[in-house]
């Protein structure tokens, strides 16, 4: 009889293992970027405009920003973290409050998410251009013809004729 009784346990017990659902991992969930990490990253580099105060002053680095992301998804607030200045501090706010997310449904809360960014300022690069002709610049033309040292063939010119052209 006890054995019967223990082998009756063991099955509910597994009966009941198997009704339980599981709970989620994390309980509020993050706001997310529609296209992921790759389609920020694009919004961004379009969206960034270099300031024509750093670019004259030929500034590079990164700004780290922190930012408020209500229930709605919208950007709220940002916080400059690390400074670069020359208008860079300025440009990386305005692009992260033109950011838009998804915020899934956290069970009815109305949730504010503080996250952190970083905005990359790397100066474009120049393409090479092409040298331009100036009509003012002087031109030099050489002609050299060889005449050959024989008596008899000396008063015939040599075929051979070269012309060196310099351009300045």
């Amino acid at each position: 009889m006890r054995g019967d009784k223990a082998l009756s346990l063991d099955v509910i017990r597994a009966q009941f293992s198997m009704q339980k659902e599981k709970k989620d991992k994390h309980f509020i969930k993050k706001p997310i970027y529609p296209g992921g990490k790759k389609a920020l990253q694009s919004f961004i580099t379009q969206n960034l405009k270099y300031p024509p105060e750093a670019l004259a002053e030929r500034i590079e680095g990164t700004v780290v920003l922190k930012y408020t992301v209500n229930h709605q998804g919208k950007v709220i607030e940002t916080k400059v973290i690390s400074s670069l200045g020359h208008g860079c501090d300025e440009e990386a706010e305005r692009v992260v409050s033109l950011l838009r997310f998804e915020v899934p449904s956290n069970r009815g809360v109305k949730v504010l998410h503080h996250l952190n960014i970083q905005i990359h300022f790397r100066l474009p690069k120049q393409k090479a251009q092409p040298k331009q002709q100036t009509t003012s610049s002087p031109r030099y033309n050489y002609q050299y013809t060889t005449t050959s040292k024989d008596k008899e063939e000396k008063s015939k010119p040599s075929p051979y004729t070269y012309t060196i052209t310099i351009n300045k």
